[in-house]
């Protein structure tokens, strides 16, 4: 197939021709004999007459291909551009294929015919061309870059139609008739007037005057208007300027006389923000006052006086407050009066001395609403806090100077009777709180900056504010939380329980810490595959009166129906940045919980993960950051885009109330932690473990009844190691290579929370050691740290050589590297590792002393930083039972528990209690 008749003048030119990206190709030329062609050679055969591109030097190209949209590709071999002395062929099947597309087309591409087969969606949200026997696919790609490239909207199309089918496709950028130029023309309102004009003008490249017709010819024909040296144009002036009047949104214009027309400001605005981008983009020139066109914002200053109602010395949320406003521009200053009548008269352009002003119509409508809705409605201060208003309301007036002239937003600043202001800085600050003496059931010691959030989430609760305690991890949130849920239990009376949900990884965590600090409460677990639902779970909670149900997120989400119709005493989220991810199922079915009083916990600064944030303040206080667009629109973009300091600190200031959050390297705080605290994080087994863990003792026991002495006590060691891999993961127990992280974390709950706890200090600028027994385990965390977090853990095992493992040491001390995993023997003495401020067990050997060792290569002399040691202990297993018995040896000669061997020596039915599977909440 070729492109151009055959002709002794001919060149042969054969084109690769493949698809980049949807709608694009990249093309690359060849010669007849098939020699590559210089990307520039094959710019100026294609590109030699379309002036559109500058003739080809816009192009998209390497040394020997270019890059072209799929309207370009319908340009160029048209016949209007196609070059007359080259022959075009394709050199494979696929690029033939389209050259013949492409040439079947240009029946339709450059004619307004086109139009005719048009097909618009309702919606706008496509356009086709629907012509029997032609793909059109090509086409109707090619028809929407060119409105794109026009910056004109599939939404135009209604108003563009007539326009298209009259003449006006393809779209010509250069609109003039012969020597004159017709062009549109909108005045401002002469003196003592409120009207604009919009007319049509005439003029000539030689002449920087416009020309229009004498009153007493104004209703003429156009063709009379006109003066006799341009009467031979009449014809393409009257066309182009029906052409106008149809792209127009101002009704009953006529197009065959000049237009001359007197707007409001109401036709103004919709003209400027309708019409005109749409008749520029088609070509067409329009004048307009150059100071319109220069014109940027103008604001218009808003200063609010607030007092209060109540002759109190303290001002309260439920306070009334009055309003007093003021409204200046260009300074001088209007009265609320004349503010509202401007708002009524919906005026955009505004005339102040001898200058013209624009202002927005919009911002203005809504202020108007406001200082209605303020004189309506006697807001409180309560509901000052939690109103979109437009600009932040913290800012005092000391605080304003010149650069507020400069701000794109108009200012909006509240000046608070001293009252107001001191309540302010209250719930800023979180001082002077009311002290709120303990739960006389707590069965736990409160530290001072423990006792002061237990304080400020009951504040939060009586003021009826959602609350997140963000407190770094291993500050005490579950044991300030658990105070909380003993002071509300004992002190309001409420027929219904608190929820607290939890990641599975932590359940464990909760029932231990429930029963330790709060034995008083009756705690009902809702996570078994058993567990009640519907009517039966109602009936359950109105027989056994829990005052606290703990479940899971993923729980939740299955059980959201009837969980979101209890009116729960308070709805508490650990780990709530599990909600993160808004349009998940998981976190619309939280989001759609009802409790008197919303907690989110997270140890992990929100502050700096945006859209994290968003989720969990949907979930405290629904509504008080916006719709997730307007937040995006208003703090993301500006923020994460642009790194926006102003936009920081007004985001800052609008979430500190509802956040406390403290770090364990604020000095401030004065802690008085101890140099070093020990925690047992408690992980259930999975269905797959389980089931795994009950088959093997099954199978051992029974075996080891047969055996005696030596032989004993070495399948014995066995099978603690065998189920100490189990507790692991099962992949390790039935020797199974890895598959994707993100499985691997589902087959255990255990190295889920490794994981997980891991990352949460990577991201809190700390370090962590991660001990284990089993290469195999190493390994696979090494796997997940890749895989999911994207970050290289190095394991230092016992076969490492002493040169690589001293690097990787003096690698870990100066930072290099957030993780490191050490083989417990291998890593266990003779290294200084105090970078690390974390050190995770994730598997427990029966030797304390072991462990301790371990833990010392952290927690030593030069280590100046609080350490926390997390030991990982599967729920109902040997290793829950062991570290009880340990528990209980401690207070013995350390001779007894040096090593293993103390558990050879158990008598038959204590090693049937040890290993035997206890079902608190494994499934």
């Amino acid at each position: 197939m070729t492109l151009n008749a055959t002709s002794p003048f001919m060149k042969k030119i054969q084109l690769r021709i493949e698809t980049t990206q949807d709608g694009y190709f990249a093309l690359q030329g060849f010669t007849a004999g098939g020699v590559a062609m210089e990307a520039s050679s094959l710019v100026s055969a294609l590109f030699f007459n379309y002036e559109t591109n500058v003739y080809g030097l816009l192009a998209n190209r390497t040394d020997l291909s270019l890059e072209v949209s799929t309207a370009e590709l319908l340009d160029i071999f048209s016949t209007r551009y196609q070059h007359p002395f080259i022959e075009w062929h394709g050199i494979n099947e696929e690029s033939h294929s389209l050259l013949e597309k492409v040439s079947a087309l240009q029946v339709y591409w450059q004619e307004s015919t086109l139009w005719e087969h048009a097909s618009i969606a309702d919606d706008f949200s496509s356009l086709s061309f629907p012509i029997d026997g032609v793909d059109t696919h090509l086409l109707e790609t090619a028809v929407q870059q060119k409105l794109m490239h026009a910056g004109l909207l599939l939404s135009d199309l209604p108003k563009l139609l007539p326009f298209f089918m009259r003449g006006g496709w393809p779209i010509e950028q250069d609109r003039q008739t012969g020597t004159v130029m017709a062009s549109l023309r909108l005045s401002e309102p002469e003196e003592d007037s409120d009207v604009w004009l919009l007319e049509t003008v005439l003029s000539t490249a030689t002449t920087k005057n416009y020309w229009t017709p004498a009153i007493r010819k104004q209703s003429l024909p156009i063709v009379d208007a006109l003066p006799t040296k341009w009467q031979e144009f009449a014809h393409d002036i009257v066309q182009q300027q029906t052409q106008i009047v149809e792209l127009l949104s101002i009704d009953d214009i006529r197009s065959d006389i000049f237009i001359h027309e007197t707007l409001e400001d109401l036709e103004v605005r919709t003209f400027l923000r309708e019409d005109l981008a749409r008749i520029q983009a088609l070509g067409f020139d329009v004048v307009l006052p150059a100071w319109l066109k220069d014109l940027k914002q103008s604001k218009m200053r808003v200063r609010v006086s607030t007092g209060n109602v109540s002759t109190k010395k303290v001002a309260g949320l439920d306070d009334i407050l009055t309003f007093k406003w003021q409204f200046s521009m260009n300074g001088e200053s209007i009265s609320p009066e004349q503010f509202k009548k401007l708002v009524d008269e919906k005026r955009e352009f505004i005339r102040i001395g001898t200058e013209w002003f624009r202002v927005d119509a919009n911002w203005m409508q809504e202020m108007r609403e406001l200082m209605q809705q303020a004189e309506d409605e006697s807001w409180t201060v309560r509901e000052l806090l939690f109103r979109e208003l437009p600009e932040d309301l913290s800012l005092p007036l000391e605080e304003e100077d010149a650069d507020d002239a400069l701000r794109d937003d108009p200012l909006f600043a509240f000046e608070l009777q001293q009252s107001l202001k001191s309540y302010m800085e209250q719930l800023q600050e979180k001082k002077g709180l009311p002290s709120v003496p303990l739960p006389v059931s707590l069965q736990a010691e409160l530290r001072p900056y423990q006792q002061e959030g237990f304080e400020w989430l009951i504040f939060m609760r009586e003021q009826g504010f959602g609350a997140c305690l963000a407190d770094d991890m291993g500050l005490g949130k579950t044991v300030q939380l658990i105070s909380y849920l003993l002071h509300v239990n004992e002190t309001i009376e409420s027929p219904m329980p608190s929820i607290i949900i939890c990641p599975t990884s932590v359940l464990g965590n909760w029932q231990k810490e429930l029963a330790r600090f709060a034995p008083s409460l009756i705690v009902h677990t809702h996570y078994q595959a058993n567990r009640a639902k519907e009517d039966t779970f109602v009936q359950l909670v109105e027989q056994e009166k829990p005052h606290v149900i703990l479940s899971t997120y993923g729980t939740v989400s299955q059980d959201t129906e009837f969980l979101q119709e209890i009116d729960w005493t308070a709805v508490v989220l650990d780990e709530a940045q599990n909600i993160k991810n808004m349009q998940t199922l998981q976190s619309r079915s939280i989001r759609k919980l009802h409790g008197k009083h919303h907690i989110a916990l997270t140890g992990t600064p929100v502050e700096n993960r945006l859209s994290e944030l968003w989720a969990i303040f949907d979930f405290i206080h629904k509504g008080y950051l916006g719709s997730f667009g307007r937040f995006n629109e208003d703090f993301i973009l500006p923020i994460e885009r642009d790194e926006s300091e102003p936009h920081k600190q007004k985001l800052r200031a609008k979430i500190q109330p509802f956040l406390l959050r403290r770090t364990k390297r604020d000095p401030n705080l004065q802690l008085n932690l101890p140099d070093k605290q020990e925690s047992h994080a408690y992980c259930p087994l999975t269905t797959e473990q389980a089931s795994l863990y009950e088959g093997y003792i099954l199978e051992t026991l029974d075996q080891l009844e047969q055996l005696t002495g030596f032989q004993k006590k070495g399948r014995v060691l066995k099978m603690l190691s065998k189920l100490k891999q189990l507790c692991n993961h099962p992949a390790l127990y039935l020797k199974e290579p890895f598959e994707d992280a993100t499985t691997m974390l589902t087959r255990s709950t255990k190295l889920e929370r490794i994981v997980q706890m891991a990352a949460e200090i990577v991201d809190n600028g700390e370090q962590c050691l991660i001990f284990t027994q089993y290469i195999g385990m190493g390994q696979l965390l090494q796997h997940c740290f890749s895989e999911l977090h994207n970050v290289d853990a190095p394991f230092l095992t016992g076969a490492m050589p002493k040169q690589q493992r001293d690097r990787l040491v003096e690698a870990f001390q100066a930072g290099q590297f957030p993780i490191f995993i050490l083989s417990l023997k291998a890593g266990g003495t003779g290294l200084n590792l105090t970078a690390a401020n974390h050190v995770l067990h994730a598997d427990r050997w029966w030797n304390p002393a072991v462990e301790n060792q371990a833990t010392d290569r952290a927690y030593r002399i030069g280590q100046t930083q609080f350490v926390q040691v997390h030991k990982f202990v599967t729920i109902g297993t040997i290793e829950e039972k062991i570290d009880k018995m340990l528990a209980q040896k401690s207070a013995l000669s350390e001779e007894l528990i040096q090593s293993s061997q103390w558990l050879t020596e158990l008598a038959d039915h204590e090693l049937r209690d040890l290993m035997t599977l206890d079902y608190n909440i494994s499934t």
